[in-house]
């Protein structure tokens, strides 16, 4: 076979559905849902309200949020279409395969798992920071040489945490997703109702008369206005895509797969806005261009108790996001192996349907890079691998209508 046809040659889908039979399927709609709320709601959710509505939508942060999601929900509905057609592992770089050729799908492959590694390692170390950081408040302290990024003159050698934390959920994640769907579900669970313990507790300490103007920049004014939020917050709804590196593990994908996919946007949605509507509520939208808006709104209103519950939020939401980026990154691994273009050990699976091997890989690139990169070289990365995605998504839609 000549280059020129390897290279758009286009994979069987009956032999992608022989081989990922070996997959045990697990997973409902409720666990599709969790998995990409995991991965969808961070520490973000607890951020990015506040600092958008003071620097560009004002209280129209929570029209940025709709609006944001209506975009989103455009690729959802794509995603939720593939998977549902197409129950197979890996995601965009299998429909890629599918529907335009082997070098279009090897390019989409490489974008994911670049943005999701990038992405775990820069959680993992910010995790670790955190932990550290929540440890202090119990007068618990690190040696300096395990505490942070490696850099000699600084004193630090590696990032210790950040290590432990990578290693400790993908050893939960080679047992299978019937247990990892459990412990996920359940930390899932812990930080929504963190979350609407804020939402409901600063109900009683809204004042509407901070709602006032509502639209402070406009729809396009010259700080942003809704539009303007709705670009900054966009970002916030990026993850849902991992929820469709499971499809070869799910209980009647053509059933759950769109609602794993949609469900994710629309919870997602709600909790953004709930969060956006009770936020710029306790507190002048003018006062909120801080670090932490949602802890400084708490102590605003004198309720310490439950910014040290966000605490434990933030957390979780930093956990939960690794868990189905490594997840969703260890599957693409495998479905790139599967098809002979990595090492063929790549894309084999063990006794319990797992493929262990890319697990590993993913497991001990992300713990070096999370374990000894600095955060900001890992941020930019992330923003860059982030940006070659984007355009690989408009250069295939581009092609697909041209």
């Amino acid at each position: 076979m000549s280059l020129g046809s390897r290279i758009f040659q286009r994979e069987k889908l009956d032999r992608y559905l022989e081989t990922d039979k070996k997959f045990i399927k697990t997973m409902s709609a409720v666990d599709l849902i969790s998995l990409g709320i995991g991965a969808v709601i961070g520490t973000g959710i607890f951020i990015l309200p506040g600092t958008v509505a003071a620097t560009k939508a004002g209280p129209g942060i929570i029209l940025s949020f709709i609006v944001a999601a209506i975009v989103c929900s455009t690729s959802a509905m794509c995603y939720a279409e593939f998977a549902s057609a197409l129950p197979v592992a890996g995601s965009a770089y299998s429909y890629g395969n599918l529907v335009f050729g082997e070098v279009i799908g090897w390019v989409l492959g490489w974008a994911l798992i670049l943005e999701y590694v990038l992405a775990v390692a820069a959680v993992s170390s910010a995790w670790g920071a955190y932990f550290q950081s929540f440890l202090k408040g119990f007068h618990i302290n690190f040696p300096t040489a395990i505490s942070g990024p490696f850099n000699p003159a600084g004193g630090t050698y590696g990032n210790v945490i950040a290590i432990i934390i990578v290693l400790l959920i993908s050893w939960m994640l080679s047992y299978g997703m019937r247990s990892s769907t459990r412990v996920n579900n359940t930390i899932v669970f812990v930080k929504i109702g963190i979350i609407l313990l804020f939402i409901v507790v600063g109900l009683f300490y809204v004042k509407p008369s901070n709602w006032h103007p509502f639209l402070p920049y406009g729809w396009i004014g010259g700080h942003g206005g809704v539009f303007g939020g709705a670009a900054a917050v966009f970002f916030a709804y990026l993850g849902f895509d991992a929820v469709s590196s499971s499809a070869a593990e799910v209980k009647d994908p053509k059933k759950n797969m769109p609602i794993g996919i949609i469900g994710t946007l629309i919870v997602a949605t709600v909790l953004y806005v709930g969060v956006s509507i009770v936020l710029t509520g306790m507190v002048s939208y003018t006062k909120l261009d801080v670090a932490d808006p949602v802890a400084f709104a708490l102590q605003f209103v004198q309720l310490n108790w439950v910014a040290g519950i966000i605490s434990i939020g933030a957390l979780a939401g930093m956990f939960t996001m690794m868990v189905t980026m490594i997840y969703s990154s260890s599957r693409l691994i495998y479905s790139i192996g599967r098809d002979g273009l990595l090492p063929q050990f790549l894309g084999k699976l063990d006794k319990r349907g797992n493929p262990r091997n890319s697990l590993t890989i993913v497991t001990v690139i992300i713990a070096i890079m999370g374990g000894f990169v600095p955060l900001d070289q890992l941020t930019s990365l992330f923003i860059i691998a982030s940006v070659d995605r984007l355009s690989v998504c408009i250069l295939r839609d581009y092609s697909a209508t041209a």
